[in-house]
């Protein structure tokens, strides 16, 4: 068996979320449908493996996934057959042949999350599905220095939602980026840690809003975390601003 990576974008408006559901538009689905159809249908279908699971409405710009095929393709040539038989809201930017070895979810080192705030007065139509609308001014400055409380190994008890199905919920995060888009009228977040629990980024995101608008204090994220309950940080920001920006797998064996 040959065992191939791809790493793709894909617009998540349209989509249920990446995991497989019945009777619902997935991207996984969509992925394991192309690679079966290159593979001529076997019985059983192959699976596609992803590096995670992103909501319905959140967007990748280069997620990472793994199948087997029983025969080779050249890299290019996989590239181009999948794009052949995806629709246009995905599109596989790299296909690789790897070591066997290779697990789209188990050897990936940390990924990196990017939320998108739209700060104009009303939403706007062509934005509405691809950033979160807060209106109201903030503070990156304090946002900033709160969100360094978020830095480390921490038990994120009080920042994952209710349905999550993970054994542990200590995470490290690695670094915390806020910035002002003034192009765009955008407060950008992005998040780097070894791995992020079930809606994570997004209720951060909307706490550290909340330090930014004055509802909270700087200082909130230490008593939060320290709190290890939900109902503490409350909020959720939409699926609408969240992108999966990149996943890091360290030095990939790929076959030669």
């Amino acid at each position: 068996m040959y065992r191939y990576k791809i790493t793709f974008a894909y617009d998540g408006a349209n989509f249920s979320g990446f995991q497989i559901q019945p009777h619902k538009r997935t991207v996984e689905q969509t992925l394991k449908n192309a690679v079966n159809k290159i593979a001529k249908h076997p019985d059983p279908p192959i699976p596609v493996i992803g590096s995670g699971r992103t909501d319905a409405g959140v967007h990748a710009l280069n997620q990472v996934a793994h199948f087997d095929l029983p025969y080779h393709l050249s890299n290019e040539s996989m590239r181009k057959a999948l794009n052949s038989l995806l629709p246009l809201d995905i599109l596989v930017k790299k296909a690789e042949l790897v070591s066997n070895d290779f697990h789209a979810r188990y050897s990936a080192h940390r990924k990196t999350y990017r939320y998108r705030v739209d700060q104009g007065e009303f939403v706007n139509p062509f934005k509405r599905n691809y950033t979160a609308h807060f209106k109201y001014p903030v503070d990156v400055d304090k946002m900033r220095e709160a969100a360094r409380d978020f830095i480390g190994e921490h038990d994120f008890t009080s920042f994952v939602a209710s349905g999550s199905q993970a054994k542990s919920n200590i995470r490290t995060i690695y670094d915390v980026q806020i910035h002002r888009d003034p192009a765009q009228n955008e407060v950008v977040f992005e998040f780097t840690g070894n791995g992020f629990l079930y809606n994570q980024i997004r209720i951060m995101v909307a706490f550290l809003l909340e330090v930014g608008s004055g509802q909270r204090p700087v200082s909130d994220v230490k008593r939060v975390l320290a709190a290890k309950d939900r109902t503490q940080a409350r909020m959720t920001a939409p699926a609408s601003g969240l992108y999966l920006v990149s996943v890091d797998y360290g030095k990939d064996a790929e076959r030669n």
